[in-house]
């Protein structure tokens, strides 16, 4: 005896129309869009998004970055290694106090994330000409409130 289907949080035809479902379609198809676009300026999204926390934030530690770009903070470190060997950023060879060592961008990181600007914002256009702009401030607070009553 089959045991019976448990019904979806919300009426859906099938398993694409969920809504976890689109926020991954959604969420696939803007990191395939990013994707290409810093590929043609040799940064992958996590070098992108460093870049750009640093340049609001300069010298956030490796832990901080981790976090703010979605990655492990081993992970997190192979990045900013990869920056520094770049010479996109700088960061001291000892930490000051604890382990954290801050990192800054350096003048060639400023340059390369000015120039790669201008291509990604293009790609988040394409995305956000899709939204109504009236809906555009409920979008953002219903996907802030997704991701809090997730983080609980």
């Amino acid at each position: 005896m089959e045991s019976p289907l448990v019904e979806p949080p919300h009426p859906a035809k099938d398993v694409t129309q969920h809504v976890g479902y689109m926020l991954k379609r959604a969420q696939a198809a803007l990191r395939s869009a990013m994707d290409k676009v810093l590929r043609e300026h040799g940064l992958t999204v996590p070098q992108y998004a460093t870049l750009e926390l640093l340049a609001l934030h300069p010298g956030m530690s490796n832990a901080d970055l981790a976090r703010a770009t979605f990655v492990t903070r081993q992970s997190g470190n192979v990045v900013l290694r990869g920056l520094q060997e770049a010479g996109l950023i700088t960061r001291p060879a000892t930490a000051d106090h604890g382990r954290a060592r801050p990192a800054h961008l350096t003048k060639e990181g400023r340059t390369r994330l000015a120039a790669v600007q201008a291509a990604v914002y293009a790609t988040e256009e394409r995305m956000v000409e899709a939204i109504p702009p009236q809906r555009m401030a409920a979008l953002l607070t219903d996907l802030g409130r997704i991701a809090a009553a997730l983080e609980k």
